[in-house]
């Protein structure tokens, strides 16, 4: 995994968390409706409802629903470009708006195991890597620019 064994940090704080371990995204979940949801938030989208409790996701068992490629960097990123972006469905039906690690979409297809890794989106002044939560393909498909 990207940026795990280096000296690293989220893009933002909240979305997501990564160790030795693996990754993990930080959800809610909604006592009343039973819906989970990301990003984390103090009302459920789905009912309104308050009663709300954090809930991780690894994002084992997700698959790709939507995808293509980002050919132009968008202000601020100091990643490399071409790369993949996309939304991938966790069990239980929440999707994700994410980037995908393969930026080539021909080698990616509907329904497409996925699994949850962290990608490099650039450099801090100080050398510190920052990453972002990313899919990749669960079968190790190769594509990334």
């Amino acid at each position: 995994m990207s940026g795990s064994g280096r000296n690293a940090r989220p893009v933002v704080e909240g979305l997501f968390d990564f160790d030795a371990d693996g990754v993990r995204l930080l959800m809610s979940g909604c006592a009343a409706c039973g819906a989970d949801f990301f990003p984390r938030a103090p009302v459920c989208p789905y009912c309104a409802g308050s009663d709300v409790a954090d809930v991780t996701s690894a994002g084992t068992g997700a698959t790709l629903w939507a995808w293509t490629a980002v050919n132009a960097a968008p202000p601020g990123y100091g990643g490399s470009v071409p790369y993949g972006f996309g939304v991938v469905e966790l069990p239980g039906g929440v999707r994700i708006v994410t980037r995908i690690t393969v930026a080539d979409p021909a080698a990616l297809s509907l329904g497409m195991p996925m699994r949850l890794t962290v990608d490099p989106v650039g450099i801090d002044d100080d050398g510190t890597e920052v990453v972002a939560w990313a899919f990749a393909p669960a079968g190790g498909v190769e594509g990334r620019a």
